[in-house]
């Protein structure tokens, strides 16, 4: 799983121009978690009807689901429950996919993105039914839209032009177009020349949410394992023999479900070199009350700019959460750390004085084709992954069809099952071309293009 951040402040404190710092703690969400628990390793040799390999919102949706249709799911998750993607993103629930619906239009015909916007809907509003149905109270759902903030005039202008498009050719009444003055409004600071609020979706406590519904789980009768890592499975003559090191599971069936962490054993080699790992960073600073950066952010949405290297932005709580991508490798950057209070106080120059509290970081699962995909790989293995970073409800929402497909479905879910999960041509080389990818970026929003 993600390694928790041990670093500390003492790179910011040193250097030129340096912001007010605290010893930052490895996330702001294990810190304010009302209370964590325990899901013990497997005990030994079991079976089941179907192993749920990945422990995080993809897999604990699909137990749920398996359960409901009279199945025994059992979960196995190689680290701690939330220790992932699921625990360690920003908390924005949106229905979005990285690549637009226009260009799915183009690309695949207006019915196709029409029926993939749909589709993003109706995980948002599955984020709810999961948070009532295990009673999820410090998940703290807030269903407060976000807002795309335009960061010149060509960039406003193609917003403009995307909302007029999804109100007109899908009928989407949830888009509006903003003025600078509203959407200075809207963030409490200057500096952007417009945006587009979508009021579907919101913002939640991603940790508590995942530990939520692996509780839920528990007490409903599933069983979910973690500190288990699947070392290997094969095929037997009557399904499947799943080894770990403190046990083994027979089953009929095995889901992979482990995302941008699909490299931790060689079990789900056959789906590593499909995704892309790609850390995403943030930041949380020390509560606001009584600061200069009081009245920022007073609607409480989520905020994304238009850069090519998006940086996100919202409030949890008292506090102001700032993210984005671009921190390479296995390991926390302080770096990428660094750059993101630089961006931060540059946008928000009233947070100079505000310490940062948290520095913490996550794996989102890129794809060759931008979209998540769920399928087979064989009559036994399911697959579903590659969210590009647009999880939290997209996740947790599938696992209704990810069942589906696993007891002899056909789900039709557009291009998530149209298209299959392709292998990166190259994989070896992912990671220096990631780089000149991103700096290519950098340079674009550097020159306003």
């Amino acid at each position: 799983m993600a390694a928790a951040s041990t670093d500390t402040a003492r790179n910011a404190a040193t250097a030129p121009n340096a912001f007010a710092t605290a010893r930052p703690v490895a996330s702001l969400w294990a810190a304010t978690v009302a209370g964590r628990p325990a899901f013990a390793p497997l005990p030994g040799d079991r079976t089941a009807d179907v192993v749920v390999i990945g422990g995080g919102y993809t897999g604990l949706s699909t137990a749920r689901y398996l359960a409901k249709a009279g199945l025994v799911p059992i979960v196995l998750e190689a680290g701690r429950i939330g220790g992932g993607g699921s625990g360690r993103n920003g908390g924005v629930v949106s229905g979005k996919f990285r690549l637009g619906f226009r260009d799915i239009a183009n690309a695949h015909g207006i019915e196709t993105a029409r029926y993939m916007h749909d589709l993003g809907v109706e995980a948002i509003e599955h984020v709810a039914t999961l948070i009532e149905a295990y009673d999820i109270q410090g998940a703290d759902y807030r269903p407060t839209g976000s807002l795309r903030c335009a960061h010149n005039e060509v960039s406003f202008a193609a917003l403009r032009t995307e909302a007029d498009w999804l109100r007109n050719a899908l009928g989407d009444d949830a888009i509006s177009v903003l003025s600078a003055e509203e959407v200075a409004a809207e963030i409490g600071a200057k500096g952007f020349v417009g945006g587009m609020l979508n009021t579907h979706g919101g913002v939640v406590h991603p940790l508590a949410f995942v530990l939520g519904l692996a509780a839920g789980l528990v007490r409903d009768g599933v069983a979910v394992h973690e500190a288990t890592p699947v070392l290997r499975f094969r095929r037997e003559d009557s399904g499947v023999l799943v080894e770990t090191p403190s046990g083994t599971v027979r089953a009929r069936q095995v889901v992979i479900a482990t995302d941008a962490y699909s490299d931790l054993t060689g079990a789900t080699a056959k789906v590593r070199t499909s995704v892309i790992p790609f850390r995403s960073a943030m930041i949380a600073t020390a509560p606001l009350t009584g600061t200069a950066g009081e009245k920022l952010l007073p609607t409480g949405r989520s905020y994304t700019e238009t850069r090519r290297m998006m940086r996100w932005f919202r409030k949890a709580g008292d506090r102001l959460l700032y993210g984005g991508r671009g921190a390479f490798g296995k390991d926390d950057s302080d770096a990428a750390f660094a750059a993101l209070q630089t961006a931060m106080v540059q946008q928000f120059p009233e947070l100079a004085d505000v310490p940062v509290t948290h520095r913490w970081s996550g794996l989102v699962a890129m794809t060759l084709d931008s979209l998540p995909h769920l399928g087979r790989l064989d009559d036994r293995v399911v697959y579903c992954m590659g969210f590009n970073g647009s999880g939290v409800a997209l996740a947790s929402g599938i696992g209704r069809h990810v069942a589906d497909l696993v007891t002899g479905g056909r789900p039709t879910l557009g291009l998530v099952t149209d298209t299959p999960l392709k292998a990166i041509p190259f994989y070896g080389l992912r990671e220096p071309a990631v780089r000149v990818v991103a700096g290519w970026y950098q340079f674009l929003d550097a020159i306003g293009r």
